[in-house]
């Protein structure tokens, strides 16, 4: 059950916010903010390895003539942004020394920035093909570097918002600088290659980052923002020792509980990691003896993973068959684990009681303990029973698309016999404009009609173009007609003419499905920003987005075999209906939001620029 405090955190809102007027004016007080040109900047920096790192990288590598078989290494680079959360403690609570006055978040996010625009300039140094051992070290290292930035940028935004730079305008820049470094990325980087060459390329976008890196030097920091000297404070290990706190014996019992499942899936990782590695470390694992002699044989484990005719484990089927294990062994279980320590706290069982005074404070397992568990019982005591629904809105907000994208190119070329040309047209330049015009009007939704609204709203466009593309799938009669009613066709005919007739519903197709992606991703992270503590947002918000990332990886297995069977079209009327599913768990958060508003006596938390304290 949630205190009254906790509901009153939850919502609290400053005079300033509440006598702000939504609208044009609120979007323009917030771009002039210092705190806006950073969140631009960082979110540019964010973007730009990803696409590197997942896509254009890949078309280097083709054009080294790489083999196929050796480019799928590349792909456990994807497992750093969908893993992100397991060190996301790491990232929240221990401090560089030597960067520590930069602030709490600064002291990641410049020192990450800086190692990939170094790794960008040194792989423009080698050749893929002769030096593929480094080639793959450095891609592999600056993919955890990059996820790594990802969690402080994440928690940084959260940090600095304000009335003036609000939550709602930040999420939604930094989206937009994500796409643009995505098309600078992708799309650009693929021409500007084609005139230049690949390691000139690479070295431009190092030198981007190491210049993004710089700039963040100065970039503001949010309340709370210094770190300690060496990591959690005194007064935060004194926290765990005051009345009414569970007695630290019992604590760490369920503590070795968390070690446990989360050291397993360190452990999954790390021998997948060995056996994709192939040759590079030994492949065995120590053998344990006991008493009377008997003995467990760890080298079982690497049977596990079986190996494809390249000699490496498939990253997909990685993902599929052990992802759903190490989400419920590193976020399921350790939050239900929470929530018993938290409700002993509410029936004041194991208790320190007045009186009762630990001899020692401060060590090891106080730290692990503030590390994995703290935010985990914060989250679940402030929200309570409800944080099922918000895990189940998590988990299919984004479903439809993030399935979705791997498909996409298949069905352009393949079912609809696209051109290559035709497609990059209609999905990057005037795919990608659209999903930063959808996430400036999301942002412009955000401050007129509330968070709940546009979350909603953004998750009924997202599932009702899915019928689009069911048309599109079925000869795309509907929409070609749509598009030359409204003078789409002329437009396109005209600023495109090397594509075909049928080019003009191809895009019309995408460029709705984009501006409804962008508005959702823009309420997504807006909402998924204000749920979470800004004392524990690093390891929150990489908590919950990581489920976003790890459902798509999980969906698209099932997703292809539907395709193979019934074809496209069933398959975009079933996520049809999963985006109804998510609009009607937009609903219930949306009511749960207001009666906890009105609970607490204050405006429900839509409004507010805030996220939780």
């Amino acid at each position: 059950m949630r205190s009254k405090d906790g509901i009153e955190r939850d919502h609290k809102l400053t005079e300033a916010v509440a006598k702000k007027k939504p609208g044009m004016g609120e979007v323009l007080r917030a771009m002039g903010q210092r705190k806006t040109a950073f969140m631009a900047l960082f979110g540019f920096a964010s973007g730009l390895p990803f696409a590197l790192f997942l896509g254009t990288l890949y078309a280097w590598l083709s054009e080294a003539e790489v083999d196929l078989e050796t480019m799928g290494v590349f792909s456990l680079i994807g497992l750093a942004y969908a893993f992100q959360f397991i060190w996301s403690p790491l990232v929240d609570k221990i401090n560089i020394p030597a960067l520590r006055a930069l602030g709490k978040r600064k002291q990641w996010i410049v020192p990450m920035q800086v190692i990939l625009g170094i790794i960008l300039v040194t792989l423009s140094l080698l050749e893929p093909k002769t030096q593929l051992g480094w080639f793959s070290l450095l891609a592999g290292i600056g993919a955890l570097a990059s996820a790594t930035q990802d969690i402080a940028i994440n928690a940084w935004r959260i940090d600095v918002a304000d009335e003036k730079a609000t939550l709602d305008i930040l999420s939604t820049i930094y989206q937009m600088g994500f796409r643009l470094a995505s098309l600078f990325g992708g799309a650009l980087g693929l021409i500007i290659a084609a005139r230049i060459g690949w390691p000139e390329t690479y070295l431009l976008f190092g030198a981007s980052i190491l210049l993004v890196g710089f700039a963040g030097l100065f970039a503001p920091d949010g309340e709370g923002g210094k770190a300690s000297a060496i990591g959690p404070g005194e007064d935060e290990i004194e926290e765990l020792y005051a009345v009414g706190e569970v007695r630290r014996d019992v604590r760490n019992k369920h503590l070795v509980w968390v070690l446990a499942l989360w050291g397993w899936a360190l452990l999954i990782l790390g021998i997948f990691m060995v056996r994709a590695l192939g040759g590079f470390v030994p492949m065995f694992l120590p053998v344990m003896e006991f008493g009377s002699g008997a003995y467990f044989d760890f080298n079982w484990l690497l049977g596990m993973f079986p190996l494809n005719e390249s000699g490496r484990p498939d990253p997909t089927d990685f993902t599929k068959w052990f992802g759903p294990f190490i989400i419920l062994a590193t976020i399921i279980l350790p939050s239900i684990i929470a929530a018993l320590l938290h409700q002993k706290r509410v029936l004041n069982e194991d208790v320190i009681e007045v009186g009762e005074v630990s001899a020692s404070k401060g060590g090891a397992l106080d730290h692990l303990y503030r590390a994995l568990l703290v935010p985990l019982i914060e989250f679940v005591g402030r929200i309570g029973w409800p944080l099922i629904l918000i895990l189940a809105l998590v988990l299919t907000y984004r479903i439809c698309d993030a399935i979705w994208g791997t498909f996409a190119y298949p069905f352009y070329l393949g079912e609809l016999q696209y051109t290559n040309d035709e497609v990059a047209f209609a999905s990057k330049f005037f795919g990608v404009g659209a999903i930063i015009a959808g996430l400036a009007l999301g942002g412009y939704m955000l401050t007129v009609l509330g968070r709940m609204l546009t979350l909603t709203l953004g998750a009924l466009l997202a599932a009702l173009t899915n019928l689009l593309y069911a048309d599109m799938a079925v000869g795309g009669a509907n929409m070609q007609w749509a598009s030359d009613l409204v003078g789409f066709s002329w437009l396109i005919s005209t600023i495109a003419p090397f594509g075909s007739d049928a080019l003009p519903r191809l895009t019309f197709t995408i460029m709705f499905e984009n501006l409804a992606i962008g508005i959702a991703g823009a309420a997504f992270v807006a909402w998924l920003s204000s749920i979470v503590s800004k004392k524990y947002a690093a390891v929150q918000y990489a908590l919950l987005s990581s489920l976003t990332l790890l459902v798509g990886t999980l969906g698209r297995g099932a997703l292809g075999d539907m395709i193979e069977n019934q074809g496209y079209f069933d398959v975009f009327v079933l996520t049809t209906f999963i985006g109804f599913i998510a609009v009607f768990l937009c609903l219930a958060e949306w009511y749960r939001q207001s009666r906890a508003g009105a609970k607490a006596g204050v405006v429900a938390p839509e409004a507010s620029a805030q996220p939780a304290e």
